[in-house]
């Protein structure tokens, strides 16, 4: 196999147009206009792991995470194949320096556009429309993917989006768009109906916008699922804030 086809520029070459990658909600490259570019398997493994790696990883590492089960030689080799691959069908879309990959500055990662907003909206800070952010912080990382790394990486995003949304309902209530923000808090519960903090911005929302019963009714059912579940109570925190607000009916 020609080596050469393997290789590209050094990592952080300037490339066009940008192709899009797509690994929320399931994996998808596309071209600028729209048009799928077809990878098989190991391909789409390759690209993801780079994309969400977001540094150049040694082929090593590459090819031991992606086929543990594998020898060495096998697993190099398999690697390589796979890069054929990619590079036949989507051009030269990983960099190679040395024994390092990296994904070429030549795609576009809906993630990495993401974690970017997320952090933004710690911050206090909101540009782009509330509601569409919303329902992209719902979306979850390659939801039919198990590789051990790709589940680690999840966890990972699956905290990023929890803290964002939440943020995001916080800074909408203060923005006076409560509607949005018990968007937010809602969507956070539904990614983790055990998360108190989840419940609590949800709950915080309702306050913010008046409905008072529905604050109630929000600590009812987690106050429900905690005991169903965990044999637990709310905290102290979550209990002094409802208790306050209905004049200490809890």
């Amino acid at each position: 196999m020609d080596q050469s086809a393997l290789k590209s520029v050094a990592c952080g070459a300037v490339r066009a147009p940008p192709l899009v990658l797509r690994l929320l909600d399931g994996f998808q490259l596309t071209h600028p206009d729209g048009t799928d570019v077809a990878l098989p398997a190991t391909g789409e493994r390759v690209l993801a792991f780079l994309a969400l790696a977001e540094r150049p990883v040694r082929r090593c590492a590459i090819a031991g995470s992606l086929w543990p089960d594998s020898s060495e030689t096998r697993s190099s080799g398999s690697l390589r194949s796979a890069l054929w691959r990619i590079s036949s069908s989507a051009g030269s879309v990983v960099d190679v320096t040395g024994t390092r990959l990296c994904l070429s500055s030549s795609i576009t990662v809906d993630v990495h556009g993401l974690v970017e907003a997320a952090r933004q909206v710690r911050q206090g800070r909101v540009r782009a429309d509330p509601a569409s952010l919303v329902r992209r912080f719902e979306a979850e990382l390659l939801p039919d993917w198990y590789d051990d790394w790709v589940v680690l990486t999840r966890e990972r995003w699956r905290q990023i989006r929890l803290h964002a949304l939440e943020s995001l309902a916080e800074v909408l209530c203060r923005a006076g768009d409560c509607s949005t923000a018990a968007e937010a808090g809602l969507a956070a519960v539904r990614a983790d109906p055990l998360r108190e903090t989840a419940h609590r911005a949800l709950i915080q929302t309702y306050l913010c916008e008046g409905n008072r019963s529905e604050a109630l009714r929000q600590y009812r059912s987690y106050e429900t699922i905690m005991r169903d579940e965990l044999g637990l109570e709310p905290s102290a925190t979550l209990t002094t804030l409802v208790g306050m607000v209905v004049g200490g009916r809890t």
